[in-house]
């Protein structure tokens, strides 16, 4: 076998080994949340996840729980950036946010927290995504539980009618149109109260759900507070313009407080009504300017 047909038979062998390897490397690592493992082998698998450079991992010491269990939530970071904690974001089967934690990274990288099934946000039957976020959006990492011994869902609402000038995913609020989405519940109507700068959204709501609504900053801007039933809400996430509010069943009315809304004349409007009391005042005094007698 001379040279050149050694180098050849080298290179097919060396790319043939290195499919093998990767092939095996995709496949060892295709779940990245430890499931109910045992503490050492989840941390063992968070260790070969951070070989292959997996930003965050996340998992629980069980695959389901009860409605009034703790829930242990474990998670490894690859690289540790000082003051940066791990956002943990519960969603429920109705797709809707029912906790939200941020939590302390360990200098080895490691976190933890719990998370207790007992609250009315929980209180459906089926499975809750954890999401764990480490700084930016392309750091993150989930794990699924299933929760039993509850309610099961059976949705008894129907998707309101939204009127012909807005899209359907939109509400008409005093003839505007405002961005929405909704789970847990039905819009029934809006208004603008021009009084209070708020939009105020009337809802029926058999299930805990989220509300999130997005008015143009023509419509409303400044926002900084929203009252669910009357009452201040902490369960709010207010980005920009954009508003969203989780609400337990039974809510009625939530309204979105800010520093303007658009009044309920137009400018236009506002200039023309001005100029037409403007002229009625003057045609009045011209008429009666012209009845009195003169000597």
């Amino acid at each position: 076998m001379n040279s050149r047909t050694s180098f050849a038979l080298l290179a097919v062998l060396t790319a043939v080994g290195t499919l093998t390897v990767s092939s095996a490397y995709a496949q060892e690592y295709q779940n990245q949340a430890c499931v109910g493992c045992s503490m050492e082998d989840a941390r063992a698998t968070a260790n070969e996840m951070l070989l292959e450079d997996i930003p965050v991992s996340v998992w629980t010491d069980k695959t389901s729980y009860g409605h009034s269990d703790m829930i242990m939530v474990y998670g490894q970071v690859a690289n540790v950036a000082s003051g940066f904690p791990v956002t943990i974001t519960v969603v429920s089967p109705l797709n809707s946010i029912v906790a939200v934690d941020q939590i302390t990274v360990n200098n080895d990288g490691s976190f933890e927290t719990t998370l207790n099934t007992a609250g009315a946000m929980w209180k459906y039957d089926g499975t809750y995504t954890i999401k764990a976020n480490y700084g930016s959006a392309d750091k993150k990492n989930s794990v699924k539980v299933e929760l039993i011994g509850g309610v099961a869902y059976q949705p008894t609402y129907e998707t309101p009618e939204v009127s012909k000038q807005c899209g359907s995913n939109e509400i008409t609020a005093n003839g505007y149109c405002v961005p929405f989405s909704i789970s847990g519940g039905a819009i029934t109507s809006a208004t603008l109260n021009t009084n209070d700068n708020s939009i105020v959204i009337n809802i029926s709501s058999t299930d805990d759900g989220t509300l999130t609504v997005t008015p143009s900053k023509t419509v409303q801007d400044g926002i900084f507070m929203v009252l669910v039933d009357g009452e201040e809400s902490n369960d709010v996430e207010i980005v920009a313009n954009k508003v969203t509010v989780m609400f337990p069943a039974g809510t009625e009315q939530i309204e979105i407080i800010g520093t303007f809304v658009v009044p309920e004349f137009g400018t236009i409007a506002a200039m023309i009504l001005a100029v037409a009391i403007i002229s009625i005042i003057a045609v009045s005094a011209k008429s009666r300017l012209s009845i009195m007698p003169r000597y």
